[in-house]
């Protein structure tokens, strides 16, 4: 099943270091935050990928061009007949990575839009290029084909950011610090689609967060994949420390692979 991925927003809450790169390539550890996405959709068998690109796109480009010699230990032949050999093999060699420009200032529904053409399959897997989770890609692919909807999106409990205060008549009896989640679900970001969805599509304004779900909600056609395991945006400098932290300490919990 193709993956498709967001891969052209400016990223400007994360300015520290999109101001240099696109916001996937921003690094968790030592490889970008779009290569933890990646690896957990082949963990679970899904290795074809159409990237969404637009805001220094080039730089996506010229990763996955030169991926075999970023991360391979290499011999070089110079002369008149040069020759390059690489030492090692990995994982990711059967993986098929698909760059399409989806335009500077296009919105994520106009994203969609232009890269249907490359998808075939009746579904496929959507997500940004920003948040990793925990979440059984392929369970939520069973959920959504036992539904029968356009779209099913995972939903997720976020890490508590703020302390919970329980109030009776206007005194604090209770305050916990920092949940570790909270109570509501959001919108995870991990969805599973149906090509119906092109009937939903407008043109480059169109944004796919707002409209598009907000009408297949009222019909009906938006169902929830609940997961309440690790999920985690990358939206601040705070939040790539956070993620690179447990990368590093070799705890990061979306590392299924």
């Amino acid at each position: 099943m193709k993956v498709v991925i967001f891969c052209g927003g400016l990223g400007t809450r994360l300015r520290e270091e999109t101001e240099f790169r696109p916001k996937p390539m921003v690094p968790v550890g030592e490889r970008p935050i779009l290569w933890h996405i990646m690896k957990t959709y082949a963990h679970y068998g899904h290795k074809e990928f159409i990237l969404c690109l637009g805001y220094k796109g080039e730089a996506i480009k010229d990763y996955f061009r030169n991926y075999h010699w970023n991360t391979s230990d290499v011999t070089l032949s110079l002369g008149a007949k040069p020759q390059i050999k690489y030492h090692n093999k990995h994982t990711e060699e059967d993986w098929m990575v698909t760059m399409i420009d989806t335009g500077q200032n296009t919105m994520t529904g106009g994203r969609l839009r232009r890269v249907l053409p490359y998808i075939k399959d009746e579904t496929f897997l959507l997500t940004y290029g920003d948040g990793v989770t925990d979440s059984d890609i392929n369970a939520s692919i069973k959920f959504h084909q036992k539904q029968k909807k356009i779209i099913t999106m995972t939903a997720v409990q976020p890490p508590g950011r703020f302390g919970d205060l329980e109030i009776a008549d206007g005194k604090v009896t209770a305050f916990k610090e920092k949940p570790e989640r909270q109570t509501g679900f959001i919108n995870g970001g991990f969805f599973v689609v149906d090509r119906r969805i092109k009937n939903y599509l407008g043109d480059d304004t169109c944004v796919f967060e707002n409209e598009p779900l907000n009408t297949l909600a009222t019909e009906k056609q938006l169902v929830a994949y609940q997961h309440s395991g690790f999920w985690q945006c990358m939206d601040t400098f705070r939040e790539q420390q956070l993620l690179t932290n447990l990368w590093n300490s070799g705890k990061a919990p979306w590392k299924v692979w």
